[in-house]
């Protein structure tokens, strides 16, 4: 019986070696795990060589052997799908890299008996698989609450609970009372920035004697900022499924709004919730006061609004809360730390001075650390100033959890990155990924930049969430994640990369409200920029009339632009190191621009919602290789050169519902056998496409696109 199980032994690690080596040469595709389990293998291969030590692996019992043995014959399953594994799948992408990692580490653990020469790699392992396990977590959680997660993105609906709230009860039952009394129409919570506001709001919005009063009659709005009257209204509008009105004027938004509550209100109190109100913004409360009986505006805002009497000022965590919100980001395993004194906890989480938001995010970057990182990070705390005691002191105190990331530079680089996108709204996960893949010369598959995503996200310092509300559906392709950022921490990736003056910053975030530009652009300061990321952010009553801007290191321009019409800077066309441009619209339409953009490689068009037609000057990007187009549901014909886009290799077209056919330029499509599986799913309603399938190697494994 010995033998046999030997035999069977070897007999099962051969197949999969030979398997691991054929897909290694023949698949692109996780092309890094692939050979970190070659490497793996064939350090392990001289094991059934030397009688000795196969005796000691073989040294337990038969029924833990037999089922090694079954669970590489699945690893080699596994490792065989490797090519099928979509490109634009990420979500499966990380499962399957979570899979690979747990098959490598599992090899490694049942063969390291008496195995001196891998017990390095073992050591270097041993974090790999802790990290494996909280990908677990964070792709289970994606999974498992899918659907909710839809619904918490589901225009107005009430968002989702996180999972734990603490020290919020008698908070919850003041706030209840305020906002039942008879003679308050207007409830404010104001609390500095991560204070857990919105927590509070969501937890009331929940509560039983709440849904008792306004039944489904409650409306949730995040405001982000800027912010106007008409947006607003416009969300609503859309909430109840009226998605073509086009407000001239907040008048004309606040007398339709109105007459639209009456309706909904005629026979049920009606609750607004309006979720981060910035300071700027107190006179659009106002003129959503409506006299409709029963009608009730609960606003959080960091800031006091004097204009209205009733604001309820949420106080920190006290100590005992604070400690158990902290020890459920640090200790997932029900709060236990077997090896963190109880007096090292209790010092940390004095320093973060009971801010919930604080308490998470050091929590998470502090969970399965040693004993040694936790007493040094005490002391470095210590040692500094006093935190929390202003906005700056909070921000130095999330620092903290950012400098935890000096070990993983290009981590702490796509952190800061985060500052480009606009606050308080989901962003293509693609979108950041692609960026990130040419200024840090990442891999093209977009293995390395899935981790980092997964990296920031189990830090707590962004959020992932899908895109669809099933995930049987076009499996894949609305399965993609959007990307997510508390407003305080992207304030944090703005702050910690401004210290430098403005000609010498590597990123450069700037906003312009109506057409007044920053100080130190008006001025024009006489020597060039040299940043690399340039994030541009506007209100709805941007001109789109620029002044000069000259930067000629630019690699990277992300607009994020809410005016109704615009253009595209005409400075980009001096930017000749440009390579990644994102329009990221909620306007409408985007003006023809003629710019000659000759190195710009990728671009990227999201929530354009009445682009009808990209500007023909498109098809003279000469080295464009990805094109990405999002939530663009008026488009409804794509240029007719597009096809002249000899280098294009990836052209992504997500939720763009009107879009019937491919231009005839493009009507025959040369790929690999791989990438023809994705243009099958289409294949059936364009009815000009052809798909024409050949070898790798005469395309290296790239979708090219010829007219």
């Amino acid at each position: 019986m010995a033998v046999m199980i030997e035999t069977a032994l070897e007999h099962a690690f051969s197949e999969l070696l030979q398997v691991v080596l054929q897909q290694t040469i023949q698949t692109a595709r996780f092309k890094t795990l692939l050979k970190r389990l070659e490497k793996t293998l064939k350090g392990v291969q001289p094991v059934f060589y030397e009688s000795w030590t196969l005796s000691k692996v073989l040294d337990r019992p038969e029924k833990e052997i037999t089922m090694f043995i079954d669970y590489m014959e699945k690893g080699k399953e596994l490792v065989v799908k490797c090519p099928r594994i979509h490109f634009w799948n990420v979500c499966q992408k990380l499962l399957h890299s979570n899979k690979l990692i747990r098959l490598n580490n599992e090899l490694l653990r049942f063969f390291q008996i008496e195995f001196h020469p891998m017990s390095t790699i073992v050591r270097t392992l041993i974090g790999v698989y802790d990290l494996a396990d909280k990908m677990d977590q964070v792709l289970s959680a994606i999974s498992t609450r899918d659907q909710l997660v839809y619904k918490d993105a589901t225009l107005c609906n009430v968002p989702m609970l996180p999972e734990l709230t603490v020290g919020l009860d008698s908070h919850l039952d003041e706030l209840k009372r305020m906002l039942l009394n008879d003679d308050t129409q207007v409830v404010v919570v104001s609390a500095s920035g991560g204070c857990g506001k919105t927590t509070l709001v969501k937890l009331l919005c929940h509560d039983n004697q709440i849904k008792d009063v306004f039944g489904e009659n409650i409306l949730y709005v995040t405001v982000s900022r800027p912010s106007s009257l008409k947006t607003i209204a416009q969300k609503l509008f859309e909430h109840y499924g009226q998605n073509h009105y086009e407000f001239q004027t907040d008048e004309e938004a606040r007398n339709q709004l109105e007459r639209l509550m009456w309706q909904m209100g005629s026979d049920n109190k009606l609750l607004l919730v309006l979720d981060d109100m910035w300071s700027e913004s107190e006179s659009i409360v106002h003129d959503l006061k409506f006299r409709i009986p029963g009608y009730k505006i609960l606003v959080t805002s960091r800031f006091l609004f004097p204009r209205f009497n009733s604001t309820y000022e949420l106080s920190l965590l006290n100590e005992e809360d604070a400690r158990t919100l902290l020890c459920y980001s640090a200790f997932p395993r029900e709060g236990i730390h077997n090896n963190v004194p109880d007096e090292l906890v209790n010092k940390i989480v004095k320093l973060c001075k009971g801010l919930p938001l604080a308490l998470t995010v050091v929590g998470a970057s502090l969970c399965g650390q040693s004993l040694l990182k936790w007493k040094t990070t005490y002391k470095k705390w210590s040692e500094g100033q006093s935190i929390l005691q202003s906005n700056t002191s909070m921000l130095l105190s999330l620092k903290s959890s950012i400098d935890e990331l000096d070990e993983l530079p290009i981590v702490k680089e796509c952190f800061l990155d985060m500052g480009s996108f606009p606050e308080d709204e989901r962003v293509a996960a693609t979108t950041i990924m692609d960026m990130w893949v040419e200024l840090y010369n990442l891999d093209d598959e977009g293995m390395y930049t899935s981790e980092n995503l997964l990296e920031l996200s189990l830090r707590n310092l962004i959020n992932l969430v899908p895109r669809g509300k099933d995930t049987s559906e076009l499996e894949g392709y609305c399965n993609e994640l959007n990307v997510t950022q508390h407003d305080l921490l992207r304030e944090l990736a703005i702050h910690l990369s401004s210290h430098e003056p403005v000609e010498e910053r590597k990123r450069l975030f700037t906003e312009i409200f109506g057409n007044r530009f920053p100080t130190w652009w008006t001025e024009q300061i006489t020597q060039p920029l040299n940043t690399r990321i340039l994030s541009i952010s506007t209100d709805e009553t941007f001109s789109s009339i620029w002044y000069h801007l000259n930067a000629p290191k630019v690699e990277v321009v992300t607009l994020n632009i809410r005016s109704k019409k615009y253009a595209l800077p005409y400075f980009i066309e001096k930017m000749h190191q440009l390579k990644v441009l994102s329009v990221i619209s909620y306007g409408d339409a985007l003006m023809s621009s003629s710019y000659v953009l000759p190195n710009l490689t990728e671009l990227e068009i999201d929530r354009c919602y009445d682009l009808t037609e990209l500007p023909s000057g498109f098809c003279n990007l000469v080295n464009l290789k990805k094109l990405s187009i999002t939530n663009c549901h008026e488009l409804d014909a794509l240029p007719k050169g597009l096809g002249s886009l000899s280098n294009l290799e990836i052209l992504r077209l997500s939720c763009c519902t009107k879009l019937q056919e491919l231009p005839k330029s493009i009507e025959d499509v040369i790929c690999d056998e791989e990438t023809s599986y994705l243009w099958m799913n289409v294949e059936s309603d364009l009815y000009n496409l052809k798909v024409n399938v050949v070898e790798d190697d005469r395309i290296e494994s790239f979708m090219k696109i010829i007219q």
